[in-house]
């Protein structure tokens, strides 16, 4: 049986006020954001929030700014960020906006956006095609000069690894998200492979394509890949420095898994669309051996003429 469900009810695209209490207390992702908001916000500066949620992010930005719009098309989170604002110090210098951030412009040029509908990958949530729709129509109506964004930048990469699918005894390979770094039960592959830097304040991909080659740097089964995506919320020149945020790692199987050595080469190709399905990614990703490292190839050499 098939249900068809709006996009907009989809999670990742309507995010109930439950779910933003993880995100609140993510010191991970709100220190970053602090730094970064009170970095390049300017003083009695403007900034436009969109995809606003509780609010927390256009207040970080109110310690400074003289105005701020947040724009958040969900009503219940909307009254939320009301009702918070009003009990929060300079509160009172966001503006909340019922509105579809897709086709929201403020009604003055602005200094800094901020938008945060982030996804590992850039998968599900509408980050790209948001931001892409605002800087047409901003063009259009206040001329070529953009604001700063945050993030300021985007990088995608990914890596193959041997994964541990086993759940109480239980073996089902399904994707799943890990805090970044190594776990006990992954292992690293390979060197991770970068596949799209993307600047926010020039053109915005929509679509990914991928095809590349790895070599395998441990040995192991090469079973599942890692998604991984780092965002650099500010540049501290004078530092030379930046403020990042590394999300969630997204672990996703491959359809057949296979045995690798160190110095194979392996391929990797998968494609997809900004703000689509985890589900679509996955039914695109092909991993296949390509090259077997000289090692195993003499090994199996001599057996043979053994």
């Amino acid at each position: 049986m098939t249900i068809d469900v709006p996009e907009e009810h989809l999670l990742g695209q309507f995010i109930p006020l439950h779910y933003h209490f993880n995100m609140l207390r993510d010191q991970q992702r709100m220190a970053p954001f602090r730094e970064a908001i009170d970095l390049t916000v300017p003083d009695n500066g403007v900034v436009l929030e969109l995809g606003g949620g509780t609010g927390v992010l256009s207040w970080f930005a109110a310690q400074k700014a003289r105005d701020v719009y947040c724009v958040e098309r969900n009503p219940a989170l909307a009254r939320a960020a009301q009702s918070f604002l009003a009990n929060n110090s300079n509160g009172d210098r966001v503006s909340v906006i019922l509105a579809d951030a897709m086709n929201y412009l403020p009604p003055e040029p602005v200094d800094v956006v901020i938008c945060e509908m982030l996804h590992v990958g850039m998968v599900r949530e509408k980050q790209l095609q948001v931001l892409h729709s605002f800087k047409e129509r901003y063009r259009q109506r206040f001329g070529p000069l953009m604001p700063r964004f945050i993030p300021d930048t985007s990088v995608l990469a990914i890596q193959p690894i041997q994964q541990d699918f086993c759940f109480s005894g239980y073996t089902a390979s399904v994707p799943l998200f890990e805090p970044p770094g190594p776990h006990m039960k992954d292992s690293w592959l390979a060197d991770p492979f970068f596949y799209s830097t993307i600047d926010y304040g020039a053109e915005i991909p929509l679509a990914f394509r991928v095809a590349t080659e790895m070599t395998i740097k441990s040995d192991g089964l090469f079973n599942a890949v890692s998604l991984l995506t780092n965002n650099f919320l500010a540049f501290v020149l004078t530092e030379k420095r930046a403020v990042t945020w590394l999300m969630n790692q997204l672990v996703l199987p491959i359809h057949k898994p296979f045995a690798v050595r160190a110095g194979d080469t392996v391929s990797v190709s998968f494609e997809y669309q900004a703000g689509g399905s985890i589900e679509a990614l996955q039914e695109s990703l092909v991993a296949r051996p390509e090259t077997r490292s000289a090692a195993v190839s003499d090994h199996t050499s001599l057996r043979r003429a053994a």
